[in-house]
């Protein structure tokens, strides 16, 4: 059974989730402990979290960044706020998706079922310890890590999956709808802004590792991985 965690301070909201959810068959665990969320993390390890953000002591955004430290199960958030920047800081700080309140219960349950699937289920990863190199980068799917020269890095799932599409569609170009797809099988529920956000964060990472100017935008068409990248000096 696979278990889902709520992290919700209003009791009527976390009682009404949990119920709901419970009816698909999922294992349920609500925080009670909201100075100690982590610790309630440990304890269930689950396969996704519903995090809201304005949560007493730290908000969501603390905590999901927590949750990256540890794991790359799927984060949506659940927020009265609805304004863009709170959706992009959302994704910024390792959430998956975003739900503004109020909310349908079937959302709910249809984005939940598309992030397990995508982490998990028939659209995950076949489970093998591949390699995918590329101009003296190498690309590791299974292990979420990109290396290039002596630098290495960690992923999120999202990061990944788009550096794999980048990597495997070299020299042709990723469009947008192949990258939505693949990210996100429910695309009708996708804020046209979530695949620029995730993309800004692509090139953070190649920039963390050195490389400027590695993602190139194909104006009308999508995303193109550019090997003709500058090197940058981080003395």
């Amino acid at each position: 059974m696979q278990k889902i965690l709520i992290v919700e301070d209003d009791p009527k909201i976390a009682t009404h989730l949990k119920t709901h959810i419970e009816k698909y068959g999922y294992d349920v665990t609500c925080v009670l402990d909201f100075e100690h969320v982590m610790n309630t993390f440990y304890e269930v390890n689950p396969n996704l979290v519903l995090l809201d953000i304005n949560l007493p002591s730290f908000d969501g955004y603390y905590w999901c960044r927590q949750i990256r430290k540890e794991s790359v199960c799927p984060v949506i958030f659940l927020s009265a706020r609805i304004g863009e920047m709170d959706q992009v800081m959302a994704l910024e700080n390792g959430g998956d998706d975003y739900i503004t309140k109020p909310f349908s219960s079937e959302i709910v349950i249809a984005k939940i079922r598309s992030q397990l699937r995508r982490a998990y289920g028939e659209y995950a990863s076949i489970p093998e310890n591949r390699i995918i190199e590329n101009a003296g980068l190498k690309f590791f799917p299974e292990r979420l890590e990109l290396t290039y020269k002596e630098k290495n890095i960690s992923l999120t799932k999202k990061e990944a999956d788009i550096i794999e599409s980048l990597m495997e569609r070299y020299p042709r170009v990723a469009g947008r709808e192949d990258l939505l797809e693949k990210l996100w099988d429910d695309q009708s529920y996708v804020d046209e802004n979530t695949l620029n956000v995730n993309i800004t964060r692509v090139r953070k990472k190649f920039q963390e590792i050195g490389l400027l100017d590695a993602v190139e935008t194909v104006r009308g068409a999508g995303y193109r991985l550019n090997v003709s990248w500058t090197v940058q000096d981080k003395r």
